[in-house]
């Protein structure tokens, strides 16, 4: 499977990466109008959110 990991960008959407590479940015704002996709909406309405990262494992 690889590895896979979910980094929440400090005010802006969750980036899905797989083995490193950048797979799909997710909507956390709420604004987009791609819905569940980011469209860049998270920089129009000011959106505010910690940063971070998730690693998800297959057991």
């Amino acid at each position: 499977m690889g590895s896979v990991e979910i980094e929440h960008v400090e005010n802006g959407p969750y980036l899905v990466k797989k083995d490193g590479k950048v797979e799909t940015a997710l909507c956390r704002c709420g604004g987009s109008a791609n819905k569940p996709f980011c469209d860049g909406a998270h920089s129009k309405i000011s959106f505010k959110a910690k940063g971070g990262k998730t690693e998800v494992t297959k057991e």
